[in-house]
């Protein structure tokens, strides 16, 4: 499985296509907002070949729901998100032009994810982990056979996902690290919402939020 980021948006928030040999892809978290973010999204999956077959979101802030409704009307694909999630992407509407996002386009959901979900495309495998904290319908999602997590904004590079946003709950946010990606092999390499990757030993051992 190859992963992809693309960086979008004034939050620069990293937005990730998935796909391996069978040229199937998902996409996480499309950030995309403006004319040439789109563009840069479209080049790459018409460069590689890619079909993409699934729409995800490991949450519902608006950094990471810009392009859905982008990826959505291009692909043919529905929405999948957590159920818990569904309040906070309803609410994105209210305060996106407040935000500079007055072009907002709402997209809701298709379906819902679950913990302990797979999610397949091609050869590729994702297990559905439910991490909530940040947001409260937040989940990662982990490829156990190439030990990756595409892990949204629960665990950065030494930091974590910030909780004082509505529905956010730090108590709840670091009880999901340490049950839930903590309790993951050392080598599991984590690739964040925003910033640059890390793995689960290194944040085990320097992030200073959780030692």
């Amino acid at each position: 499985m190859k992963v992809t980021c693309l960086t979008f948006n004034p939050f620069q928030e990293n937005t990730y296509l998935l796909h391996d040999e069978t040229k199937a892809c998902v996409v996480i978290d499309p950030g995309c907002y403006e004319a040439h973010e789109r563009e840069e999204l479209k080049q790459y999956i018409t460069d590689n070949g890619l079909k993409v077959e699934r729409l995800l979101n490991t949450h519902c802030h608006i950094d990471h729901v810009l392009g859905n409704k982008f990826v959505a009307d291009t692909y043919k694909v529905g929405l999948e998100i957590h159920a818990e999630d569904e309040q906070v992407l309803r609410s994105v509407p209210t305060y996106a032009p407040n935000y500079g996002f007055a072009m907002y386009a709402e997209l809701l959901p298709t379906s819902y994810l679950k913990e302990g979900d797979t999610i397949k495309f091609g050869n590729t495998e994702l297990k559905v982990i439910f991490a909530p904290g940040h947001a409260p319908g937040h989940v990662v999602f982990y490829n156990e056979a190439e030990k990756i997590v595409i892990g949204g904004d629960v665990l950065f590079r030494q930091s974590i996902g910030r909780t004082d946003l509505p529905l956010g709950d730090h108590n709840t946010l670091i009880q999901s690290i340490k049950t839930k990606l903590f309790t993951l092999p050392d080598e599991v390499t984590v690739y964040p919402g925003h910033g640059p990757e890390t793995t689960i030993g290194h944040e085990k051992k320097y992030n200073p939020f959780l030692n």
